[in-house]
């Protein structure tokens, strides 16, 4: 269970800082940045995993609402070809962070590396299951992503982006070897770059 060992150890405020969108081939990056009140903390909060989607569309208003401040930042398919995406997400990071309409003293970072920032920043592994302010900022990440996956599949049903949300389920596969990659899918995956080669 998350809670705030980390974030009462630092001084000032602190973010949590998350990502949602790493492993998909199509699709962007989302990344938040979160200051929670710790006098004023939904309940429920958790590693956005490990939450049903309803849950998370549930949670997400009453994070913002209860947070001192927070931030989405959306980093598209073609930044990701440009950067790879291990660079992009620390682009994004640090941009969600900068975004912040309060200035952070320090930065949670979910995962092993952080971006460089002009504040301290700490990587947790697994940081969205052990701080509460990451686990926040995983759900905002996640709900802002699975929107755009929502909305893209209005655009391009033939790949069901509402179901799998861009990651390689099969189905998905099949459909990029049956039409060809969509303007959203990121050309520089291996997986699309080979399946583009045998669509019809």
């Amino acid at each position: 269970m998350p809670d705030l060992s980390f974030e009462s150890q630092l001084s000032g405020y602190v973010c949590g800082v998350d990502e949602a969108g790493r492993g998909p081939c199509a699709g962007p990056l989302c990344v938040a940045a979160v200051i929670l009140d710790r006098n004023n903390i939904p309940d429920m909060i958790r590693d956005s995993k490990k939450l049903s989607e309803s849950h998370r569309f549930k949670l997400e208003p009453l994070i913002k609402q209860s947070a001192i401040a927070w931030s989405v930042v959306e980093v598209s398919c073609e930044q990701i070809d440009a950067m790879n995406i291990l660079q992009a997400t620390m682009w994004g990071m640090t941009a969600a962070v900068i975004r912040l309409s309060v200035t952070a003293h320090h930065a949670l970072i979910d995962g092993n590396k952080a971006p460089k920032l002009n504040i301290p920043s700490h990587p947790i592994v697994k940081g969205d299951d052990r701080s509460l302010s990451i686990a926040a900022a995983s759900i905002l990440a996640k709900t802002a992503r699975d929107r755009i996956m929502i909305e893209m599949d209005s655009i391009y049903p033939v790949y069901g982006f509402k179901k799998h949300k861009g990651y390689q389920a099969e189905a998905h596969l099949e459909a990029i070897r049956l039409h060809g990659p969509s303007p959203i899918h990121r050309r520089s995956w291996a997986t699309v770059r080979n399946l583009a080669t045998s669509a019809p």
